[in-house]
């Protein structure tokens, strides 16, 4: 990754479901961020008309001293909501809010990349208030962007749909994205448009491969996704050349069985898009690489929690994508993951 290139982490962490117990997981989701609304709620945050915290409630501050500012806008009937957390210094005068203290500058072409750790949150928007990427971590410059579902799920639901999987929203949430990426951003901070890299988490992941790195991701020219916990084949035509984006597939031993299924799905299908725009093995295994190692349950990274392994997945974004991190002691390299049948993810190793 460039040395002097700032990245913006999106994180638009979606949510997934499948079942448990005849249930949708995204129910233990909600719940969790349930126990996270309680929590903010005891401690005397504001709160919106739909019992979310208010806009702009949260800290001013990220934990690395850099401005964190809330905003929301409307884009072809979707309230999109999104944070970003940058230097004072980057964000546009008009927009920096006052945590900035007018310390802003006038928008301009900067020298900051986006990671488009669209870190789609998950089902229940948990990732988004906890705002794991905040600050600027590797060179990396955090954003977070929530779901404009009632039910804050990427991409929607089908009421018919008992995987989670369905996602019949993912065109238009991916559209306003997109709009949100290209046209309001830059108006609220300076960053490098060539530069913008996108993580995903859970159901968020299945908006990102599902419908915005096929729909978008060569428009943006992003350069790198890490897909946490979640994957979908494209569910739309793929617009563009995507053949030549950095993925990192992450996920655990006890993932959820409907994405023990769709995970392995979609690295066939990406790795197959790769292969008719010509690409060799070698090539191919060089820029998409997977590991399911970690002991742990539904994004569990850290083999303890779904929070704390979400923020070690955000933690270690560029090392990843670098292909020399280290989760929970399990080194994630250049290499791949195989899957011996549907269900059961193996132990990383090299195709041959």
């Amino acid at each position: 990754m460039p040395s002097r290139v700032v990245k913006l982490s999106l994180l638009l962490s979606i949510g997934i479901s499948s079942l448990v117990s005849a249930l949708p997981v995204d129910r233990d989701l909600q719940s969790i961020y349930r126990r996270k609304q309680k929590s903010v709620n005891a401690s005397g945050a504001s709160t919106g008309a739909n019992g979310l915290p208010a806009v702009g409630s949260g800290p001013a501050t990220a934990t690395d001293g850099s401005t964190i500012v809330e905003k929301e806008v409307v884009i072809n009937g979707l309230n999109m909501r999104f944070k970003v957390s940058a230097p004072s210094s980057e964000l546009v005068a008009a927009s920096a809010g006052a945590g900035a203290a007018g310390a802003g500058t006038q928008a301009r072409a900067g020298n900051l990349g986006i990671n488009a750790s669209v870190l789609f949150h998950g089902d229940g928007g948990q990732s988004f208030f906890d705002f794991p990427n905040q600050g600027v971590n590797n060179n990396l410059m955090g954003v977070a962007l929530l779901s404009p579902d009632p039910q804050l799920r990427w991409g929607g639901s089908d009421p018919n749909d008992n995987t989670g999987l369905v996602r019949p929203d993912g065109p238009a949430h991916s559209a306003a994205v997109n709009q949100l990426l290209t046209q309001v951003l830059p108006q609220v901070v300076n960053f490098d448009p060539t530069q913008v890299f996108m993580e995903g988490v859970s159901g968020g992941s299945l908006l990102l491969s599902g419908f915005m790195l096929p729909t978008f991701g060569a428009s943006l020219g992003v350069p790198g996704a890490v897909i946490g916990c979640g994957g979908l084949p494209p569910q739309v035509a793929v617009q563009g050349d995507i053949s030549n984006i950095r993925i990192h597939w992450q996920s655990t031993v006890n993932d959820l069985p409907d994405l023990q299924t769709s995970i392995p799905q979609a690295i066939s299908a990406y790795e197959k898009i790769a292969t008719d725009a010509g690409l060799s093995t070698t090539q191919i295994n060089q820029l998409q690489t997977a590991d399911a190692s970690p002991n742990g349950g539904h994004c569990e990274f850290d083999e303890k929690d779904f929070v704390s392994g979400v923020q070690l997945l955000s933690d270690n974004f560029g090392q990843i994508l670098a292909g020399n991190a280290a989760l929970n002691g399990v080194t994630v390299t250049n290499v791949r993951c195989r899957f011996s049948k549907p269900g059961v993810f193996n132990k990383p190793s090299k195709y041959i």
